[in-house]
This record gives C-alpha cells, structure tokens and sequence, in this order.
C-alpha cells in the first residue's frame, strides 16, 4: 500500500511541477520573473526527481535498502538543487518587486546558498551509507533554515507593503515546507513516523509554484 501511494503521489507531484513550469517557461512572454520561476519549478521538479524516482522503484522492487546509495545521491542532488530553487526565489523577489541595491541582503542569500552547498559535498556526510550521522544533517541545514527564514521574511514585508494579494501568502508556503522539513531531518530515523511529513512539505511546494503560475495567467487575463 505505501508502494502504490508513495509512487503515485510522488508521479502526480513531479509531473505537475515540471508541466507547470514549462508552461510558464514558453508563457512568460519575455517577463523575467516569470520566466525564472517557470526555470525555479522546473529545477525543483528534475532535482526532487534524483531521489523520488529511485525510491519509488525502490519500494515497488527490492525495499529501500538495497537502493541506499543510490537514494543518498538521490538527496545530494535534491540537497543542492532546492537549494538553487531558493536563490531563484530571491531573484523572483527583486524582479517583482523592482528591488534595487540590498547588496547584504544578496550578499547573505549567496553566503547561506554556498555554505549549503559546500557542506551537502563534504564527504562526512556519508550519503551513501545507511548509517549516515545526523550530525551532518543539521549542519548542512543550517544555512539552508537561514536562507528559508530571510525568504520568509522579504516575501512577508514585500507583499504586505505592496498589497500583492497573488503573493500574499507566498511566505507561508515556505514556512510550512519548513516546518515540515525539519522534524524530519531531526527525528525521522528515530521516528519513522515523521517521515509523512514529506507529504504536507511536499504539496506546500506544489502551492508556491501555483502562486506564481496562477499570478502569471492572472496577468496575462488583464
């Protein structure tokens, strides 16, 4: 039963990122932020595909352990391309909010973006081991919750101060990909369990690709 549901869900998850993602890639009509974030769901979509793909095939097939490091490169590359999902994000934020300057604000984006990326590399954390140590999954989720958080909050005050109602709850989708995120990253080999938090995390991405690509039909309506 979670072999059918988990590779059924991940199908429709997958495919509905990427489509939508394309579709605002060729209907931007020359509209940078558009066209970054049709790029951002597309990058989400093919990164998650590293990990999600294998572990549906893993589970319908021989178990999880016997795809274990193929999974863990599965979660590097995820690692690494959600993190580019949120720096494009940031772009998406100076574009539709014709943000000028903030040389610190990009500054911190990129520092928290490679210090991510460097420590997802760092052969310490054992990716392709069953036993990988925990340890190296907080630290490398470190920068990454402090990327998140500053995103958060640019998105929170921009669209407040603009009342940009196809944004407006934009912030909160990642606080709840977030909140999902992290009791996972923490507990989940403790705790099993707390792995189905995946799924809310999972369609909390679903509704920040929606927004953009509903604001985009929404403004090409007009």
């Amino acid at each position: 039963m979670q072999a059918i549901f988990e590779t059924v869900f991940d199908i429709l998850y997958l495919t509905t990122v990427v489509t939508l993602g394309i579709r605002m890639i060729r209907g931007c009509g020359g509209r940078r932020q558009y066209l970054l974030y049709g790029v951002m769901a597309v990058t989400l979509g093919c990164g998650d595909a590293f990990h999600l793909v294998p572990r549906a095939i893993a589970l319908c097939t021989t178990g999880l352990a016997a795809w274990t490091a193929v999974l863990g490169i599965g979660k590097l590359i995820t690692s690494v391309t959600m993190t580019v999902f949120y720096v494009l994000l940031y772009y998406v934020w100076r574009i539709r909010y014709q943000i000028s300057g903030k040389g610190g604000i990009t500054a911190a984006v990129w520092i928290f973006s490679i210090s991510r990326i460097f420590l997802c590399l760092m052969p310490q954390n054992a990716w392709t081991r069953a036993d990988a140590p925990l340890s190296w999954g907080i630290y490398r989720n470190i920068p990454f919750a402090l990327l998140g958080l500053l995103i958060i909050v640019l998105f929170y005050r921009s669209a407040k101060e603009t009342q940009d109602r196809p944004f407006r709850m934009l912030w909160l989708t990642v606080v709840l990909s977030f909140a999902c995120y992290i009791p996972v990253v923490l507990f989940a080999d403790a705790v099993p369990a707390v792995g189905i938090l995946m799924i809310p995390k999972t369609c909390a991405y679903v509704w920040t690709v929606v927004i953009g690509y509903r604001a985009m039909k929404k403004e090409k309506a007009v």
